[in-house]
């Protein structure tokens, strides 16, 4: 996915997968509040439904951040933020770093890979990302969803996330570490597609016609548009993901049945509930993590580079 001069060229494969989770850890930095709210939203109404005449304790996202620094403090907003990072080096390294790799590997050698082709990429490298990233998901998630405020009664769930990790394996056993791990491939599938897919398509559109140079502003809208593609076909399976992960055991009977439950009992607008946080949580993450990636990418090549001619020079 990078461009630009000669000197930017032919990243290695160990380059994009430093490159893609070092940029995957910054956007999660900038745009965790915006995460947790969504997770908030997503989670809102699936316990009881709402007396009558009773407003929801989270509206809008804004909405919902003012809440929780009010009710819970400010730090409350990075609940879960270590996990999140944890989950970057491991998911966003593989997704992001072995796309182009997995991308030449299905063209066999052909110049410009069709559209079947980079979504089997996609597909491919977030199903492999799961298999790495689901328990650092699982604790994030946990982290994000639950509002300590002592003063109603409600407690911190996990004291740690080396706390979490230890009690969801004692508790749950190995597989509530791995808990909607299907529904995480289904997901990651989907959004991979969207999000590598739509960004890689765009930004060579715009180089292709010669729009913009293979730079910041390109890389901007590319990942602009990548992040709203990929929040509208995402949303349905993120909402079910976000719950199903963080329901106690035998609260739903799979992931199937968590969906038919939100179904039947919230209509089917609980599908997209949170969906303006994920828009603007995908959308400022895909701008910031593309953005990075591109630089962080291009920065690495050149340190390479200078240190390989300076040992010429030697």
């Amino acid at each position: 996915m990078a461009g630009g001069s000669a000197a930017d060229l032919a990243p290695t494969a160990a380059v994009k997968i430093f490159s893609a989770g070092t940029a995957g850890c910054v956007a999660d930095l900038v745009t965790f509040p915006l995460d947790t709210a969504k997770v908030r939203l997503q989670v809102q109404g699936e316990s009881k439904d709402l007396p009558k005449g009773q407003k929801a304790t989270y509206r809008g996202v804004f909405g919902t951040i003012i809440t929780i620094v009010r009710a819970e403090g400010p730090r409350n907003l990075y609940n879960g933020l270590l996990a999140g990072l944890h989950r970057q080096m491991c998911f966003a390294s593989v997704r992001i770093g072995l796309y182009d790799t997995m991308k030449q590997l299905y063209a066999q050698g052909a110049e410009n890979p069709g559209l079947g082709t980079r979504l089997l990429a996609g597909s491919t490298t977030g199903a492999m990302a799961v298999a790495f990233a689901q328990p650092t998901d699982v604790v994030k998630v946990r982290f994000q969803a639950q509002a300590h405020q002592p003063e109603n009664g409600s407690v911190k769930r996990y004291s740690s996330t080396t706390d979490a990790y230890r009690t969801i394996a004692r508790v749950e056993g190995l597989r509530g570490l791995w808990k909607g791990c299907l529904l995480n491939i289904a997901r990651n599938a989907i959004v991979n597609c969207s999000e590598l897919v739509t960004y890689n398509i765009i930004k060579e559109q715009i180089l292709k016609n010669k729009l913009m140079t293979d730079n910041m502003p390109c890389h901007f809208t590319a990942a602009f548009a990548a992040g709203f593609c990929t929040t509208v076909v995402a949303s349905p399976v993120d909402v079910v993901k976000t719950r199903f992960m963080n329901s106690v055991p035998r609260q739903y009977g799979g992931g199937a049945n968590c969906a038919l439950t939100m179904l039947l009992k919230e209509g089917p607008s609980a599908f997209y509930k949170g969906f303006m946080p994920s828009f603007l949580r995908l959308g400022s993450w895909n701008i910031v993590m593309f953005v990075s990636y591109e630089q962080i990418q291009r920065a690495v090549v050149r340190l390479q580079r200078s240190r390989e001619s300076r040992f010429r020079t030697v």
